[in-house]
């Protein structure tokens, strides 16, 4: 699909590539009914045992795919169709949570039920994510690229707003009310991928061989801007996930039902879509790195306040502020990553961020569910919170380069910094 001339009115051009659009619906869909899933799923395990261990497990089981499937998700990306992968990745998903509604129906979801679906859906995920964030230079031109990555940062968070709080109305009716509309959700987003169109050349089918495979480890290994970035979204998001502990929070400390949870599920996504509709619109253009120390240390602080926090405004205010940060650290970390890697390479690359993001997000949860079991909630965010703002000053001694970092473009940064 060949992309319009492009002008100074970048986000309106973005809307007039077709293929674009129909991305940001499967983002929307698949994203919006993960978060349902993940609000009924809480719920009903921690109604289930009591247990905040068994929330952080619910975290790990999806974590083990990332890191267990990560040499071959990404050389997969690079070989065959990634619209091909994508939507099988909605089917699996979408018979995951088939299965969760017909064990709930039936009365036999047991915890390690949960577990072992939850497994399957973290598989699918982790092919899923990295495939997905390596459509988007397919989609539109390099010069719209970081845009492109911001407004479709915007499709997740508006999901994310969305899915959470409307999982939480719908726990109302029943946990197989929500799993049933996510299958059909996934189901959505699996025909609307087939419909999108590449610009980019089909993929060449290299044999699967040890060179190929770690390819993607050596070329991150080999360039510390990039090292660097993944690597301290990786201790933060460790240090830093909320998520398991929210059901705790709502319930325990804040005294507020499954609609409150859902609100406090859905406030870091109003701050990541605030930021990033406005990224969208004014994209960073000077002292690139400064800026996501900045917001990652941030995102640190915000944690500390929600953790010392009795009220339910302040809670869903700092949590706003959390996703705000977390979105512009999102929002820089990819554009560096896809401006600086070759598509060709951009599969292994992607799925080592992926492996970086999305197994520190669950790994995350089981951390936190983890300490939360020894030392109680407010506790463990807090602490996670401290060590947040720590992994940010480390990480400006052991990476200077990208400390250094003034434009997203490599340009002049590729030749001195990488």
């Amino acid at each position: 699909m060949s992309a319009p001339p492009e002008t100074s009115s970048e986000p309106p051009e973005l809307l007039r590539h077709r293929s674009f659009v129909l991305y940001w619906c499967v983002r929307t869909f698949t994203n919006g009914a993960f978060m349902m899933q993940s609000v009924a799923v809480g719920w009903q395990i921690y109604d289930l045992t009591g247990s905040a261990l068994d929330l952080g497990l619910v975290g790990l089981v999806q974590f083990v795919p990332f890191v267990m499937l990560a040499v071959v998700v990404g050389p997969t990306i690079d070989r065959f169709d990634r619209r091909a992968i994508a939507r099988t990745a909605q089917l699996v998903k979408a018979a995951a949570a088939l299965t969760l509604a017909a064990g709930t129906i039936g009365g036999w979801l047991s915890r390690d039920a949960f577990l072992a679906v939850l497994f399957m859906t973290g598989v699918a995920r982790s092919f899923e994510q990295p495939t997905l964030h390596a459509l988007i230079p397919g989609l539109v031109s390099a010069r719209l690229l970081p845009r492109a990555i911001a407004a479709a940062s915007t499709a997740g968070q508006t999901a994310v707003i969305c899915g959470p709080a409307l999982g939480g109305l719908l726990y109302l009716l029943g946990p197989a009310t929500v799993y049933g509309i996510c299958v059909a959700v996934y189901g959505a987003a699996a025909v609307l991928v087939s419909l999108i169109k590449l610009n980019a050349p089909p993929a060449e089918k290299r044999p699967f061989t040890l060179a190929t495979v770690f390819a993607g480890f050596g070329y991150v290994k080999s360039r510390p801007i990039l090292l660097g970035a993944m690597s301290l979204d990786l201790f933060a998001v460790l240090l830093g996930g909320l998520t398991a502990l929210l059901p705790i929070f709502a319930k325990d400390i804040l005294a507020t039902g499954p609609w409150g949870l859902g609100l406090l599920r859905s406030a870091p996504a109003v701050g990541a879509l605030s930021m990033a509709v406005w990224l969208a619109n004014h994209p960073f253009e000077r002292r690139v790195g400064p800026i996501l120390f900045v917001a990652t240390s941030m995102f640190g602080l915000s944690i500390v306040v929600f953790s010392l926090s009795t009220s339910l405004v302040l809670s869903i205010a700092a949590l706003a502020l959390y996703g705000a940060m977390d979105a512009t650290s999102v929002v820089i970390r990819h554009s560096l990553v896809q401006t600086r890697t070759p598509n060709d390479m951009l599969g292994r690359v992607m799925a080592i961020n992926s492996m970086f993001t999305g197994s520190s997000g669950t790994l995350g949860e089981f951390r936190a569910g983890m300490v939360a079991a020894l030392f109680g909630a407010v506790g463990a965010a807090a602490v996670g919170g401290l060590g947040t703002i720590a992994v940010v000053v480390l990480w400006m001694v052991l990476f200077p380069q990208l400390a250094r970092i003034d434009t997203i473009a490599p340009k002049d940064d590729r030749q001195k910094q990488s």
